[in-house]
């Protein structure tokens, strides 16, 4: 009983932050039902392959980095946790330049394995509009392994239903307000998922995470990237 109240006092908030974040596109996906058929139908192929292929190497990429913090904060070397992520974000938008490509040709790509024309056309039209999203999946994940491993959970959690409850507003907006249609759906959903990075963002710089902030902020000024290692700059 000890034991499965210290992890359901983790991985409660962990499981809500991950509902929330996946219900995201749920919420987009509904709207986008309200538009038609057409649109339902390029949304859906885009976020099942598109999407899902580059949130899944992202998301593995990421998880790497849960190793290293966990070892870095278990070991009390909290100034390496900033620096890890540093690395982390440099690797994982390097990353999302080359995944950028099937965005880009995500309609022909489409195409190419049978899917219908005018499916495939929309599809590919508005995977160019989640480019966006592409980059934020790959600064988020660093900035939540980074927030995990301190168990930094409750605020994720918090910011995560924020994000949920704005989403569903602006995407009632644009689309039934405003008449945007998929493009307004796209930019809600970019920006939700830009909400959640620069709220997590700005709380690891608001101080509460002590010497790992400290190190984050130091490292970007100090240190300069090497594919080696990093070098501290002569004082």
């Amino acid at each position: 009983m000890v034991e499965s109240r210290k992890l359901w006092i983790l991985a409660g908030p962990a499981i809500f932050t991950g509902l929330c974040q996946y219900t995201l596109g749920a919420i987009t996906q509904i709207f986008a039902g309200q538009l038609g058929t057409l649109e339902l139908a390029a949304f859906s192929v885009e976020n099942s392959v598109i999407a899902g292929l580059s949130f899944g190497v992202m998301m593995g990429m990421g998880s790497a980095l849960e190793t290293l913090c966990g070892q870095a904060y278990g070991a009390g070397q909290l100034d390496m946790l900033g620096i890890y992520m540093q690395r982390s974000w440099v690797i994982l938008n390097t990353t999302a330049l080359f995944l950028s490509f099937i965005y880009i040709f995500a309609g022909p790509l489409l195409k190419a394995i049978g899917q219908e024309t005018k499916i495939a056309q929309a599809a590919g039209t508005f995977a160019l509009w989640m480019i966006p999203q592409l980059f934020a999946y790959a600064v988020n994940f660093p900035l939540a392994k980074f927030l995990q491993a301190q168990s930094k959970m409750n605020v994720m959690a918090f910011i995560a239903i924020a994000a949920l409850l704005l989403h569903t507003l602006f995407s009632w907006l644009f689309t039934f307000k405003l008449g945007w249609g998929l493009a307004g759906l796209a930019v809600v959903l970019n920006a939700s998922w830009w909400f959640i990075n620069v709220a997590q963002f700005l709380y690891i710089l608001s101080g509460t995470c002590g010497r790992a902030c400290n190190a984050l902020l130091r490292s970007m000024v100090l240190y300069r990237f090497d594919f080696v290692c990093w070098i501290p700059e002569e004082s």
